[in-house]
């Protein structure tokens, strides 16, 4: 997704073409999380000039840009400067300079801003903002937030007391949705402030110094904590008590002063991604939600709207200590872990902005304008490959419930040598986490060429996918660094759901399964975060129970039957074991034959309609003396003791495999881990496979 880089030095000499270059290369370290269009922003010769770069494609694209400005004197020295930089993932608005970051509020460019995440109210706040006379130049949500800094200063030109953060604040009050923002603005050089809710923002600090105390107190309205300062007064509260006013400012910011109490040569390092800064420094600090910071004359200051909101009152000054590729991966030892852990999140990124929870409904932007076309097909064709093709299968069923539009599922490579008929009143759906899937993009070539309307459903914003299909969704789950498929398959099952949601709002009989499934969407983080807990659970299973077969046997059938062919797959993915996914309905067409004491078996068996017919398949597989380790709902007593049990979640019927399939991804890594191979980067295998 989005990356977010700014620069603040004070006292500290710079010149402009240095500060360039660090800008552009701390957006280069946060271009493994993928983005289409890259931008920054810098002083200008006066106070009143900001200069903005913005370019679509690559940061070098950026850089080669900035290379080519001949006018601008890159040599001149700054002392204080601060500038700000952004990677951008189209969300609103197709890839463009114009809708690339650092957004402004107007031609001359008094407020500046980059941002993460997305602003849900920013249709309303648009409105407002033009009925008031402020013209929009970008498609974007970010652009309302430039606009509404200049109308709250515009409207409070005669407060002098009018500070940076007070008007940070006052933006942020109005604001919904999720991000992480940085502010400039002419009318308060050399100062920055810097604001996040749902993404995430830290701060680096580099002195020439060791820093005296290793957090930041935090100010509540505007007052501060007074915490190892007994008996100071707030510079406010002085002048009443008959004191004079000391002309240093005793901030709970004394951490970047230095030890005679005066200011001190320091750089900031603002990034959404601790690999941005750690080449600078290791002295960071994480902002958490809600927090605003501000940086003027060598102070960081950190401002919370209310006291009572149970956010701790410090914010601790943290070294790094370990090296760049294991910052990304945060506290967990593999990509694929952490991968794994961030679903609750992002499920979330998939859904922001395009479920409505309290009205029931589903938008997605993409497809507004294809929607009368789509309905009217005659059948929905789901072409893709591997986890991709999962992802389809899980949710066939659904979209044929929902539409009444037959459904198909193909395998990219058959579709192809197949050369399966498709007509202009057929829909192509191509699903594909980097967008380069190379049999995925043949397939879809070979579509388009034969009239039908394809639509994309991709992680990767610029992809071939989605720049070649007619429309589509991006999945919005964040850049996915590990080969094997974890979090990207969740988001893509809940994709497909939504535009099945969304093709049938048309049909009133449909309104209450649609309403069930919007909440079970609604519940989906709650219940992820709870199967998570389990994991301690899975990895005994894993070492005890699994680690030392060579085979294994997952069943299902139904809406998990998906589960268990993504499952199987993902187990001899990075562990190398061979594990089989079997429609339970087919146990005894051949399968069956290989259940005895020693083959382990996974049986899934949730509360669905088919629930009676996959507890027959568990009496067979124990008649044969199998010892089955079941997945099943919690409180499900019908299951006896006798049998192992993994415990979900239940919920509705169509998302359950979104919850199955978690204990199935926690056992592959477990026994990858145990098998001692490179989870990460399974042996012959690519992230994404860009060569048949």
């Amino acid at each position: 997704m989005c990356g977010i880089f700014a620069y603040l030095n004070y006292l500290t000499a710079v010149d402009r073409r240095t500060i360039a270059d660090i800008l552009t290369n701390g957006l280069k370290r946060l271009e493994y999380r993928g983005y289409d269009s890259a931008g920054l922003a810098i002083d200008g010769d006066s106070d009143k000039e900001v200069l903005i770069y913005k370019e679509v494609g690559k940061v070098a694209a950026l850089q080669k840009l900035i290379n080519e400005q001949t006018t601008v004197q890159w040599d001149r020295t700054f002392t204080s400067h601060c500038g700000m930089a952004h990677t951008r993932w189209a969300t609103h608005g197709q890839p463009s300079p114009i809708n690339s970051h650092p957004h402004r509020s107007d031609p001359k460019n008094e407020f500046t801003v980059v941002h993460n995440g997305i602003i849900t109210n920013y249709r309303e706040l648009r409105l407002v903002l033009e009925k008031k006379g402020y013209a929009f130049e970008s498609e974007t949500d970010t652009e309302a937030i430039a606009k509404l800094a200049k109308y709250i200063w515009d409207s409070q030109k005669g407060n002098k007391q009018l500070t940076f953060t007070d008007l940070v604040k006052g933006v942020v009050k109005e604001l919904e949705g999720a991000f992480a923002m940085i502010f400039k603005s002419v009318h308060f050089p050399n100062e920055i402030v810097a604001t996040r809710r749902g993404s995430p923002l830290l701060v680096g600090v580099k002195t020439p110094k060791k820093l005296k105390v290793d957090f930041v107190d935090v100010e509540f309205g505007g007052i501060a904590e007074e915490r190892d300062l007994p008996g100071q007064l707030d510079a406010a509260a002085a002048p009443m008590a008959g004191l004079e006013v000391p002309k240093l400012r005793r901030s709970e910011s004394r951490a970047f002063l230095s030890e005679d109490g005066l200011p001190q040569q320091i750089e900031y390092f603002l990034a959404s991604d601790p690999s941005a800064v750690v080449e600078h420094t290791k002295t960071v600090l994480y902002l958490l939600d809600d927090d605003i910071a501000n940086i003027r004359e060598g102070e960081l200051r950190i401002h919370r709207l209310r006291r009572d909101d149970g956010i701790s009152s410090i914010r601790s000054i943290q070294t790094l200590e370990i090296e760049l590729a294991e910052i990304m991966k945060g506290s967990f030892d593999h990509f694929m872990q952490k991968e794994i852990y961030e679903q609750p999140e992002s499920v979330v990124n998939t859904m922001r902005g395009r479920v409505n929870f309290d009205s029931h409904k589903v938008t997605l932007g993409g497809l507004k304008t294809y929607l009368p076309t789509i309905r009217r097909c005659r059948r929905i064709v789901f072409i893709a490959c591997g986890t991709s093709y999962h992802s389809a299968l899980a949710t066939r069923a659904i979209f044929e419930e929902l539409t009444e539009i037959p459904v198909s599922t193909e395998l990219a490579s058959d579709f192809l040598d197949r050369k399966t008929p498709i007509f202009r009143d057929d829909v192509c759906v191509f699903i594909s986490q980097s967008g380069e899937t190379a049999d995925t993009i043949l397939a879809m070539r070979y579509c388009i060429e034969r009239g039908a309307l394809c639509v994309g459903v991709t992680n990767t914003v610029g992809s071939s996918i989605s720049r070649e299909s007619h429309c589509g969704v991006h999945i919005n789950a964040g850049p996915e660094i590990g080969v094997a498929s974890t979090k990207a398959y969740t988001s893509q099952f809940i994709a497909l759901v939504m535009i099945a949601i969304q093709l049938s709002e048309d049909r009133t009989s449909m309104t209450e399964r649609r309403n069930e499934i919007i909440d079970g969407l609604h519940a989906l983080p709650g219940h992820i975060k709870e199967v998570l807990a389990i994991d301690q659970e899975l990895q005994h299973l894993a070492r005890d129970v699994l680690h030392k077969e060579k085979s294994l046997l997952i069943m299902g059938r139904g809406f998990q039957n998906a589960t268990c062919l993504e499952g199987a797959l993902k187990i001899k993915e990075v562990s190398y074991m061979h594990s089989e996914g079997i429609l339970a309905g087919e146990l005894k067409h051949g399968p069956l034959a290989l259940v005895d004491e020693n083959m382990p078996v996974i049986l899934i068996m949730t509360r669905d309609s088919l629930y009676p017919k996959v507890r027959s398949a568990l009496e067979q597989v124990t008649a044969r003396k199998g010892q089955p380790i079941v997945i099943c709902n919690k409180g499900d007593d019908a299951i006896g003791t006798e049998s192992k049990t993994i415990r979900v979640p239940q919920t509705i019927d169509c998302l359950q495999g979104l919850l199955t399939i978690i204990p199935l991804q926690l056992l592959s890594y477990h026994l990858a881990c145990l098998a001692g191979v490179d989870v990460d980067f399974p042996r012959n295998l690519a992230k994404s496979v860009t060569v048949e």
